[in-house]
């Protein structure tokens, strides 16, 4: 359990974000359940509210980020060859952060008042305004940014330091190099978050006016502390995928990546553009005309490394000799649904067209097609693709596909109307709505209830592989080795042949 072994570490991690995963899960389809019809059913408004921002925070928090910190702490040192991460104590560390924080967060839930209400953004006024959860909700957050420093910053040692002889920045996977980036996006974001949230702590019990205005303050101060948090937020969780992707399609493909240089750069670029664009989620706070044509220019510049990613790897399956296996489905579809949720952020990207989306559920399928057909199928890609690796036995392909195909389908019919509802003025964050939103809600939570049950397959999968069956062989996907692309990759040379060998106290 205390182990600082980087294997266990990595399990301990997805471990608990497959339950966080369930969790959040189980608070969405709370969501959709009340939706299905108009008028109140089930939830009263204000636990509907709680569960719209528990949701989001135990899924960021407590399900994508700490899934790709496993995936993170698993892989990078063995693609790397190096015996361990860095700091192996600073990474148990890390971890036993987070189980703690994410009970502290759902406590609120028990408290007089019950949880935040105020959607996963906390915006003041409105989450100044609830009962005792606060501060305990806020301790919560400061706890899940110190573990995510940390493993940031093991990370990014590990990958400057811990290279095997010979191995070049340049000569990395693309995972490791995603995650790099990541990282120090990271350790720029979280302090500001921190900050701002601080900042609602000292409004709410300490009589400091930051964000009220009676006293001088601004809540419009919070929007960009925490957009400058968020947006390059939304990327920490996405590119990691980028980088599982870029490991997937050429395997399946049977060739090398098409690009490789070009892939680091974009990563790169897609990192430092993040940073320049957070106040595209504010275009409806009266910002200045040149700061609306600033950010809808800066937003559609991401649009370009982000294209050339999707040429990257369109690229690399042509003309390859590709099968069409679980992890390999997956990431066909990340791109093809991925690519789409880009497609609906450019066009919000358009200050005078986004006054019409904002707010409404054009955003809420903007973002969730960009982080479920994304981050998450990334994430479903990465597991079928090396839980041989991990268990040394293979997985059912046939129930691998079944999911596969049943998430596919219900995640499109639960997102998809999404689009029309917004369209047609939606608003999000609401319990009820008027009769002529009916059909498309029902077909929605119809998808959801779908897809949410259709993950018990992948939860079945995985431990029916950890308890055995077909052992798995050292070319599991049969023709990669062909073109150098095992994922079985060479265990790391003893300390004795390393160039500068790591000081053993």
């Amino acid at each position: 359990m205390f182990t600082t072994n980087h294997k266990d570490i990595g399990t301990l991690y997805m471990t608990t974000a497959l339950i966080m995963f369930l969790v959040g899960g189980a608070m969405a389809l709370v969501i959709r359940a009340e939706l299905f019809a108009p008028g109140m059913q089930f939830v009263d408004p204000m636990f509907f509210n709680q569960m719209t921002t528990l949701h989001a925070l135990v899924m960021v928090f407590g399900a994508v980020m700490p899934a790709f910190a496993g995936l993170a702490n698993w892989m990078i040192p063995i693609m790397i060859g190096a015996p361990d991460m860095a700091l192996p104590r600073m990474n148990n560390w890390s971890f036993w952060l987070l189980p703690f924080a994410l009970i502290l967060l759902a406590s609120t839930l028990f408290m007089e008042g019950g949880a935040p209400a105020a959607g996963w953004t906390l915006y003041p006024p409105l989450v100044l305004q609830g009962g005792a959860h606060l501060p305990f909700a806020i301790f919560s957050v400061h706890l899940l940014g110190i573990s995510s420093i940390m493993a940031a910053i093991n990370i990014i040692v590990t990958a400057f330091n811990m290279r095997a002889p010979g191995m070049t920045l340049m000569k990395m996977p693309l995972f490791v190099w995603t995650w790099v980036i990541t990282a120090f996006l990271l350790i720029a974001v979280m302090p500001v978050f921190a900050g701002a949230v601080t900042m609602l702590l000292t409004d709410k019990f300490f009589g400091t006016s930051f964000f009220n205005a009676a006293g001088g303050g601004d809540p419009v101060l919070y929007q960009h502390l925490f957009w400058f948090f968020g947006h390059p937020e939304v990327y920490i969780m996405i590119l990691p995928s980028f980088g599982v992707i870029s490991m997937i399609i050429p395997t399946f493909s049977r060739k090398p990546l098409f690009g490789y240089s070009s892939m680091v750069y974009a990563t790169a670029s897609i990192g430092f553009l993040s940073f320049i664009v957070w106040a595209h989620h504010q275009y409806t706070v009266g910002m200045p005309l040149a700061g609306e044509l600033y950010f809808t220019y800066a937003t559609m510049l991401i649009a370009v490394p982000t294209g050339v990613k999707v040429f990257n790897w369109v690229s690399t399956m042509w003309k390859g000799a590709m099968t069409f296996e679980t992890p390999m489905l997956f990431a066909i579809a990340f791109v093809v649904l991925f690519t789409m949720g880009g497609f609906t952020g450019l066009m919000m990207a358009i200050s005078p067209a986004d006054l019409q989306y904002h707010d409404t559920y054009f955003i809420v399928a903007h973002f969730h097609y960009v982080l479920v057909p994304g981050a998450v199928f990334a994430l479903f890609a990465a597991t079928y693709y090396w839980l041989p690796k991990w268990t040394g036995y293979m997985y059912d392909e046939r129930l691998g596909k079944l999911h596969f195909w049943l998430s596919t389908i219900s995640v499109n019919l639960l997102f998809f109307p999404q689009h029309f509802l917004g369209l047609a003025g939606m608003p999000r964050r609401i319990p009820d709505y008027a009769t002529q939103f009916a059909e498309f809600n029902a077909w929605s939570s119809v998808g959801a209830f779908v897809f949410g049950f259709s993950q018990l397959i992948f939860v079945y999968v995985i431990i029916k592989a950890i308890r055995g069956g077909e052992k798995a062989t050292d070319e599991v996907w049969e023709g990669a080795h062909e073109h150098g692309l095992e994922w079985t990759l060479p265990s790391p040379p003893p300390y004795h042949t390393w160039t500068t060998a790591p000081e053993i106290k």
